[in-house]
């Protein structure tokens, strides 16, 4: 009786894993190309160690950075609140939710809101999106918030589902990225597991109110910036680590291209630089181990081909236990207007840096935020120098 036990209990756990519903909806996805090495330009360096936190345990996960003309610099964090600081003064705006003890936590985000892309405009007010509310105006006189398009509203019938970064050229028009129209942000990794391309990139005129559809059938679309001649505006697409430029003017207006793929890491955001320059955040890094590992595929890699693969994972693995492997490595990179490499800073042990979803240049300093580290991470510009 006892030999039949072990069998017929892995049965019965095995019809019941099947019968359980996948939360996700996959498509296969091929990377075909091993990831890079650290090699040339990407070859790591300790330059990153030289940042120190602030705003400790005050600020938690401020992923994205602006400023004023007074010099002020502006984050949201992950309680739904939306801050600015100079030197050592801080200052607490709002928030963009409701006021809770529980707000911080992923669960509340919905409610609590979650600020993430923001640019102050021509017009000294601060522009953002709320991943789960919608596009957002802050007067920084009054400190009032006004909402420029709900994400109840979307575009065609279709809601927004996760808002995350903007940029606004000089005459005001705002472009702005919608991921993916499945999943909000607090599940964003199951879109990473899924690659489907259902993320948008969208602009709105404040003068005319007209919100308009400019791409879509993208892949987890993330972080934009508009190139110093607002020509052309990169978007990275970070489920399969690739970005694209869309050109705005000149012959090739309305047409875009992939400048970057087969990506180092998945880039999160990515910022303009003072010299016409981009600073890409590698949200995750991957690349090409040494030794015996050379040949070896990341997990990722692996599973994207194979749909119901991904459709089993899904259903044994909680959300959280995907961050447990996750590489101490974190990087960003400078890159031209063509996808080239020019340069990469490292902390390879995440000894200062333990992530990384944005770098924001101003003044001669470097500010370096993660949507779950509870700091603003910071150094002068110069120590990126040989």
């Amino acid at each position: 009786m006892n030999a039949y036990v072990i069998p017929f209990t892995v049965a019965v756990l095995s019809i019941g894993i099947y019968l359980i519903p996948s939360p996700i909806d996959p498509q296969p996805y091929t990377f075909r190309d091993y990831p890079p090495e650290l090699i040339g330009p990407l070859k790591p360096n300790y330059k990153l160690q030289k940042a120190k936190h602030i705003f400790e345990n005050v600020v938690i996960g401020p992923e994205t950075f602006t400023a004023d003309k007074k010099g002020y610099i502006y984050t949201g964090s992950a309680d739904g609140k939306l801050w600015r600081f100079k030197g050592d003064d801080l200052q607490l705006l709002g928030r963009t939710g409701v006021d809770d003890t529980r707000c911080g936590s992923l669960e509340m985000e919905s409610v609590c809101g979650r600020p993430k892309g923001m640019k102050v405009d021509s017009h000294g007010n601060l522009i953002f999106v709320d991943a789960y509310k919608g596009l957002m105006k802050m007067d920084l006189v009054t400190m009032e918030i006004e909402m420029l398009v709900s994400s109840e509203t979307g575009i065609n019938g279709v809601p927004f589902m996760f808002l995350n970064s903007i940029d606004i050229t000089s005459n005001g028009t705002i472009y702005f990225t919608d991921s993916t129209t499945r999943w909000t942000r607090k599940d964003y990794r199951f879109e990473v597991i899924e690659t489907n391309h259902l993320g948008r990139l969208l602009s709105y005129d404040p003068r005319t109110k007209t919100l308009s559809l400019v791409l879509d059938n993208l892949y987890l679309a993330n972080g934009i910036a508009l190139s110093q001649d607002e020509s052309y505006i990169l978007i990275q697409e970070m489920s399969i680590m690739r970005i694209l430029k869309y050109y705005l003017k000149g012959p090739r207006a309305g047409s875009s291209e992939v400048i970057m793929e087969n990506m180092a890491g998945y880039p999160d955001n990515i910022k303009l630089t003072k010299s016409g320059t981009f600073h890409v955040a590698m949200g995750v890094t991957r690349f090409r181990k040494a030794g015996i590992l050379k040949y070896a595929r990341p997990f990722l890699d692996v599973i994207g081909p194979y749909p119901a693969l991904k459709r089993l994972i899904a259903k044994l693995t909680p959300l959280w236990a995907y961050s447990i492997f996750l590489p101490r490595h974190n990087y960003f990179l400078e890159i031209d207007g063509d996808g080239n490499i020019l340069k990469s800073f490292h902390d390879p042990d995440g000894k200062i840096i333990r992530g990384i979803s944005e770098v924001f240049e101003h003044d001669g300093r470097l500010y370096i935020g993660h949507h779950e580290f509870p700091y603003v991470s910071v150094m002068d510009v110069k120590d990126l120098e040989d």
